[in-house]
């Protein structure tokens, strides 16, 4: 038995960069020799066993045939005698196909430490065209890897434009569709993953409105710029999409609760936020109110910083607007319902009170 580190952890090191994760292989053992050393096994796709002691995976050496469509649709076989380097060409790029063992020795049979110097992003073998997730992988990894100056190799480009003319792209699931798009939006340079996409023609495969509408590439590179969280990410690089536009794409990739919210609330907000500073106050309260700013305060300071990012990625130095939306709200929170109630006020008379008040806390 003989075990490696692998991926991620190799190259990573290899660059210099802090790893996070550490995946390891296992060749020469069979699945009771990983029983009889305590390793309790997960998943039912191939074996892959947890060290009950620190929680990392490890996997037996394995080969694949594609068998069916999309990223499931292979049949594995896992073995002592499959070697390692017949476990290393299944992967999906060079730099992703090394391995290193308890000395520090480093195994390259497919050159990634080549292409890590020459910034390259190239496949391992044709078999890369048989998995249609590769083609979020790559774009995930070049917009990870865009600031250290990595581009994909031509022949890998084209390997992914096959792929999204095969209409293989349709058949991924959206959860595995949205963990990839989840990842790549949380990248230091996440408007290069739709980029790419979009280069390799998967954009008007998976998500047809933004390759037909306004990428807002611009705002998405800004929020990650500033280190927005995901759901004002999402917000930003949908946000002049036409509302209906935004619930299709939702809908399609199953996206998170609170990104949909904030993306829809963006899409149907936005101008009404530029024009803010010109807004009566009877205006700026309805804005609040489609925000419920007095029970979720916090959406509606998402929402500034969507319009603020999409502010800069259109060239403006500053987004006065902004600051007049949080003294609006802050300013509509603060009036109280207590004194009202205590007038005998209740019901729709209640309302129609606490929004006459709220409506002169908002004249300027």
């Amino acid at each position: 038995m003989h075990i490696y580190k692998v991926g991620g952890a190799v190259r990573d090191r290899l660059l210099g960069l802090p790893v996070s994760d550490t995946d390891w292989l296992v060749v020469g053992a069979t699945v009771e020799d990983m029983h009889a050393k305590g390793y309790r096994p997960v998943g039912t796709d191939f074996p892959v066993f947890v060290d009950p002691h620190t929680g990392d995976e490890y996997a037996l050496a394995r080969t694949e045939r594609k068998s069916g469509r999309g990223y499931g649709g292979f049949t594995f076989y896992a073995s002592p005698d499959v070697t390692l380097e017949e476990d290393l060409i299944r992967r999906d790029l060079t730099i992703n196909a090394m391995a290193e063992d308890e000395h520090g020795k480093v195994y390259d049979p497919y050159h990634g430490q080549d292409d890590l110097e020459k910034r390259l992003l190239r496949h391992v073998s044709p078999a890369f065209a048989e998995d249609p997730l590769r083609v979020l992988r790559v774009a995930r990894f070049t917009a990870r890897y865009a600031p250290m100056g990595f581009r994909i190799a031509d022949d890998t480009l084209s390997l992914m434009q096959q792929i999204s003319a095969s209409g293989e792209l349709q058949a991924l699931t959206a959860e595995r569709s949205w963990k990839e798009i989840q990842r790549a939006l949380m990248e230091a340079q996440p408007q290069v993953f739709f980029q790419v996409l979009d280069a390799c023609q998967a954009l008007e495969q998976m998500m047809p409105e933004l390759h037909r509408g306004p990428l807002c590439l611009a705002a998405l590179q800004q929020a990650a710029a500033h280190a927005q969280p995901l759901h004002v990410r999402w917000a930003c690089l949908l946000g002049r999409l036409a509302p209906e536009q935004v619930k299709a794409v939702n809908k399609r990739l199953k996206a998170p609760r609170e990104c949909q919210e904030l993306a829809q609330l963006t899409s149907q907000c936005l101008t009404l936020a530029d024009s803010a500073l010109e807004l009566p106050a009877t205006g700026l309260l309805e804005l609040l109110q489609r925000f419920d700013v007095y029970r979720r305060p916090q959406r509606f300071e998402d929402f500034i910083a969507a319009c603020e990012m999409t502010a800069l990625g259109d060239g403006k130095a500053a987004y006065p607007q902004a600051d007049h939306l949080r003294s609006a709200a802050a300013a509509a929170r603060a009036v109280d319902a207590q004194p009202l109630v205590q007038a005998g006020l209740t019901g729709q008379a209640l309302g129609e009170a606490l929004k006459a008040e709220r409506l002169k806390a908002l004249q300027p």
